[in-house]
């Protein structure tokens, strides 16, 4: 009986995860490089004096038509060296430019607000921002704003981590795994998730929704823009499988920051519309399922469990290739562990409280 049930939960498993395959080996039309609209990147960092200089190296080295990309370097009132080092670096540079949060837009907090003071004096038609922490490829921006056809509304990015152990690698490819989700339900137009460490849009459109101070507050505010955008009814949102529009960041070093992690991502997930409900409910049933494999062991449990592990590696094999990234693929095992866990845990872990800590402030 219980067999049965099993399999019918691996059963729509199954399905949902060729439908993310499918979305994500989708591709697009570019344009050519002299029609490139010109571009602002953007990163609010906010006590990032260990991880700033490294993303601002990157930066530098950024391939785009010249005079068409700025650099806006938002410091989110850092209490420690990260303004001093933004200073230092941009001395000279003409395509960046920094900015200290001052003016509350709205109601908007933390790093919205941060990104909403850029973009209000952003020139570039399109934007794209990245995290403190994340090095960019330098045909990032370019190869980003190639993407955008006269009815591309936002373009997304894949972000793998620096991955050197199982707990580092983990979290690398659980970063690809949540991003092929994005992917492919993006690409198959019914977006439930996207990241703002690798997102990029059109500025009018960001001002048609108008702006971040007209969407209510989110602790992921990439995905609440993203969703908004989409409702217009008058772009297209994609997220191309593009190594080279690929960003690495660095993973958590501690299970503290992780659990914190998670609890936020989790906390602002609950914004998805119904859709990613069914996602998430799919993916809690089946990891249940290999939690209770010692329980209810037997030969037919036992291949099911099998086979679940095989429909992840299924999903992730093929988009850690086209990335150029397969060598994480070696801690496969630790993310089987870590994914079957966390998938379980985050819905207690939310009726416990939806409190959330982050860069010093508390949501």
């Amino acid at each position: 009986m219980f067999e049965i049930i099993f399999l019918v939960v691996l059963s729509g498993y199954f399905i949902q995860s060729v439908l993310f395959v499918i979305g994500a080996a989708k591709r697009f039309p570019k344009i050519k490089e002299e029609d490139l609209p010109s571009a602002t990147v953007i990163v609010a960092a906010r006590n990032e004096e260990e991880n700033i200089l490294n993303c601002l190296e990157s930066l530098e080295h950024l391939e785009y038509p010249e005079g068409k990309l700025e650099i806006i370097i938002v410091d989110d009132k850092s209490t420690d060296s990260t303004g001093k080092i933004i200073d230092d670096f941009i001395a000279g540079k003409e395509k960046f430019k920094k900015i200290v949060t001052k003016k509350e837009i709205g109601m908007l907090k933390g790093k919205t607000n941060a990104l909403a003071n850029a973009i209000d004096i952003a020139e570039g038609e399109i934007i794209l921002t990245t995290d403190a922490d994340c090095k960019v490829h330098p045909s990032w921006a370019k190869t980003v704003a190639s993407y955008y056809q006269k009815d591309i509304g936002a373009v997304n990015g894949f972000t793998t981590q620096n991955a050197s152990n199982g707990f580092s690698g983990m979290q690398a490819i659980d970063f690809i795994y949540l991003l092929t989700v994005a992917s492919g339900t993006i690409n198959l137009k019914k977006p439930i998730s996207c990241i703002g460490n690798n997102m990029s849009y059109r500025k009018q459109a960001y001002e048609e929704v108008g702006g971040y101070e007209n969407l209510p507050f989110s602790v992921t505010e990439d995905f609440n823009l993203l969703f908004s955008i989409y409702k217009l009814g008058k772009y297209k949102i994609i997220l191309p499988l593009d190594s080279n529009t690929l960003i690495t960041s660095k993973p958590c070093t501690n299970f503290k920051d992780l659990y914190h992690q998670k609890k936020r991502w989790s906390v602002g997930g609950l914004g998805v519309p119904f859709r990613g409900y069914i996602v998430m409910a799919w993916g809690f049933l089946t990891n249940l399922g290999i939690l209770l494999t010692p329980l209810f062991f037997s030969p037919v449990w036992l291949y099911l469990a099998v086979f679940k592990i095989a429909i992840d590696f299924f999903v992730l094999y093929p988009v850690h290739k086209q990335l150029g990234i397969s060598r994480n693929l070696k801690y496969f095992l630790y993310f089987q562990i870590y994914y079957t866990l966390y998938v379980i845990a985050i819905p207690f872990v939310l009726a416990a409280g939806r409190k959330v800590k982050w860069k010093g402030r508390e949501y």
